[in-house]
């Protein structure tokens, strides 16, 4: 299971900045990767995990802004398709090494 995590944060003031850098270093502190601006991924045990995750990021978003999640299956993440560009290639964001006791 993945959680997908999609934001689109107000940047006019020195405080939407500050909030949108809070929030994004507590994604990394969460174990979040970047897939791409504003897209953040990380793999969830099964999905009671995946909305653990969720309750514990809606503890730390911003006031303002648009902050979203989608849970999708290994599979459903796997037959993501590259119109442009190409699939990272860093074995953090492989599923392979993740074992589950």
């Amino acid at each position: 299971m993945r959680l997908i995590v999609m934001f689109d944060l107000p940047m006019e003031t020195s405080t939407n900045q500050r909030a949108y850098r809070q929030f994004r270093k507590a994604l990394l502190s969460e174990g979040f990767l970047m897939m791409q601006e504003s897209i953040y991924v990380r793999v969830a045990t099964n999905q009671k995990a995946a909305n653990l995750l969720e309750k514990r990021i809606g503890a730390f978003v911003p006031n303002e802004g648009l902050v979203q999640t989608l849970q999708v299956t290994e599979k459903q993440y796997a037959s993501m398709h590259f119109l442009v560009g190409e699939e990272k290639q860093d074995i953090k964001n492989k599923d392979d090494k993740v074992i589950v006791i």
